[in-house]
């Protein structure tokens, strides 16, 4: 039985686009479910609709607090029955309802090899630090931000003449590659 999976992600959707990309190749034997988002018109979903996957929007603008926009996630999520959860650029913190009813079943990606340069600035953060070599993280997610089990990493070197923009552009490319990796190994490979 084919694996389902729900993607979560806020921005351009460049992990989500080479999930897609793995699954029409073959390379990644599940099936995408859904697309949630938080953030309206964002290009991810744009780029799902293409794809002809279901997708939602879950604004936290639309909703009293925090709290209110969790139980409405929790909910989109409980219909869509996901065996994985990938947060692939995904910009918000899941609530701890979230977090236990899909507890070991929620994977994020991470710019720097966790535990270092935790947070929403991994990339930034690892440059002002001064370290020679960054990377990506594949993790589960738990209640703390960034700290969940490491599932899988990849080292990228630090380049004289990198900025954010073009360190962060070389790590993403690791980061796709990782993501499909350690989504293929976590659901059985390929049939």
């Amino acid at each position: 039985m084919t694996a389902r999976v729900v993607v979560l992600a806020s921005g351009s959707g460049t992990l989500l686009q080479s999930l897609m990309d793995a699954v029409a190749q073959g390379r990644l034997a599940v099936d995408i479910v859904a697309v949630g988002s938080d953030v309206a018109g964002a290009p991810a979903v744009d780029r799902a609709v293409a794809a002809g996957i279901t997708t939602f929007v879950e604004s936290p603008s639309d909703f009293a607090d925090r709290t209110s926009w969790n139980t409405a996630l929790m909910k989109h999520l409980s219909e869509l029955a996901p065996d994985w959860i990938v947060s692939a650029g995904f910009m918000r913190i899941l609530g701890a309802e979230i977090v236990d009813a899909f507890e070991g079943r929620i994977i994020n990606t991470h710019p720097a090899l966790l535990p270092s340069f935790p947070g929403a600035h991994g990339v930034r953060d690892a440059l002002a630090y001064g370290v020679k070599v960054t990377g990506c993280t594949v993790h589960l997610v738990d209640h703390g931000v960034d700290t969940g089990p490491i599932l899988a990493q990849q080292a990228v070197e630090i380049r004289d003449d990198d900025d954010e923009a073009t360190l962060h552009e070389r790590i993403k490319i690791v980061e796709r590659e990782l993501l499909i990796q350690t989504l293929d190994g976590l659901t059985g490979g390929n049939p």
